[in-house]
């Protein structure tokens, strides 16, 4: 992947964007980033954080969304635009992440698939989600969605707060740090 702000439309069968097109899951070329971020970015609220702490490590950042949305130049970050569709963007990243590489969802499946593919997870309120906790968070969605449409339950995640914002970035921070070790950057 370039290290300057790029655009990249996925069609429906194209796997990933030119800087990645043709390499095994397992492959890291020289020079190429140990970890990518990757970011369902559509409707996430800590775009601007994951921006600042990228720069500050040099790792590039792959906004996948369902449409164009504003880049920041010259940031390392590559925007994805998939198809429309429910779950097209999840898709994308999990076909696209490897082992070692960092996403950022509130999307408890694409998580779950993240973790199956070796990825690291964190959610925009700073939760990690893990091998351990993953179980546990699926089974409480499905449990809040059958809630909903009984008409128990209603709404979604409570809005993101200042201490929310805090939490993650020392989290994404702690993330970061912790993948460079094990690859040995």
């Amino acid at each position: 992947m370039s290290s300057r702000a790029g655009l990249y439309t996925a069609g429906p069968s194209r796997a990933r964007s030119p800087g990645r097109s043709g390499r095994a899951d397992s492959e890291r070329p020289l020079g190429d980033a140990a970890i990518e971020i990757f970011v369902d970015a559509d409707a996430c609220p800590v775009k601007d954080e994951i921006y600042a702490v990228a720069s500050r490590y040099g790792l590039p950042v792959v906004l996948v969304a369902n449409s164009r949305m504003a880049v920041p130049p010259e940031t390392g970050v590559e925007l994805v635009v998939v198809g429309k569709g429910a779950d097209v963007a999840d898709d994308w990243i999990a076909e696209n992440i490897r082992e070692d590489d960092l996403a950022i969802t509130a999307d408890i499946p694409l998580a779950a698939r993240c973790l199956e593919r070796g990825a690291r997870v964190l959610g925009p309120n700073g939760r990690e989600f893990t091998e351990d906790s993953i179980g546990g968070a699926l089974a409480t969605r499905a449990l809040n969605s059958e809630l909903r449409e009984m008409g128990l339950r209603s709404g979604g995640p409570r809005p993101l707060q200042p201490k929310d914002r805090s939490r993650f970035l020392s989290k994404l921070d702690q993330l970061i740090q912790a993948g460079r070790r094990r690859l040995g950057d």
